[in-house]
């Protein structure tokens, strides 16, 4: 890959969740503008090979910096090195992002309740979305909902709080929905499929899935995504596509 596509960013911050589980800050260059759900290409040299891997925006898009949420694949040629990560560190940044899981993208139906559904570092951009005034402005209510194993693995709840205090001021339907699958007496412990098949997800935010209301987002790994999406279906929700319908998927791996 041609590196004359990227542009070298220094590292601001590394925060570390747990032992597998990290956010890191870079630089974020002038020219780089995005929507709030888009992902961008980082590269790290290992030797002479540049190695590039997509990741989600976590920040808004009104940021001076940029912020990225990572998991560490086992034996990952990228992630193997990037678990190592350091302030003043160097990586690669692509210039331009990618990928189509935005607010923009629905026409139909008109925007009144969204489903923000996610696995593991699949929150990262819906956290972005949220820190994004017009988000909360569009919809009259919001449901996160964030599918992890254990408890541990709940990163960024204390910013969920503050997002929802600073750019949800006065909004009355944002509903945060933990679900950790590891633990059987947490209050919502199955897989997320399973707990629309059930019932139980919506019963635990108090609104129901509407084929001629709802917008659903899906960011995770691609099981999660596949079978969610197809449980949505059985409902009656549809595949958005030219910017009709209700689903809109993104495989975070």
């Amino acid at each position: 890959m041609s590196i004359e596509k990227f542009t070298q960013e220094k590292v601001l911050s590394v925060q570390r969740w747990t032992s597998n589980l990290f956010s890191f800050t870079l630089t974020r260059p002038a020219h780089f503008k995005f929507t709030a759900g888009q992902f961008a290409r980082i590269g790290l040299k290992v030797g002479d090979e540049l190695i590039v891997r997509a990741y989600s925006i976590v920040s808004s898009p009104f940021d001076e910096t940029l912020e990225f949420f990572s998991i560490v694949v086992p034996d990952g040629a990228f992630t193997s090195q990037l678990q190592y990560l350091k302030v003043n560190d160097g990586l690669y940044l692509e210039k331009i992002p990618y990928g189509y899981l935005t607010l923009a993208r629905y026409q139909l139906p008109l925007p009144k309740d969204l489903w923000l559904l996610a696995t593991g570092t699949g929150l990262a951009p819906f956290l972005s979305m949220l820190q994004d005034f017009e988000t909360w402005t569009k919809y009259q209510s919001i449901q996160l909902v964030y599918s992890v194993r254990t408890a541990a693995e709940l990163a960024y709840i204390d910013r969920i709080q503050e997002m929802a205090k600073i750019f949800g001021e006065g909004h009355q339907g944002f509903h945060f929905i933990p679900v950790i699958t590891r633990d059987p007496n947490a209050r919502l412990h199955e897989r997320l499929p399973v707990l629309i098949e059930n019932g139980a997800l919506e019963a635990a935010v108090g609104l129901q899935f509407n084929p001629e209301t709802s917008h659903v987002m899906l960011c995770g790994n691609p099981q999660m995504v596949e079978d969610t999406k197809e449980a949505l279906k059985r409902r009656g929700l549809s595949m958005n596509r030219r910017g009709e319908g209700n689903i809109a998927v993104e495989n975070y791996w």
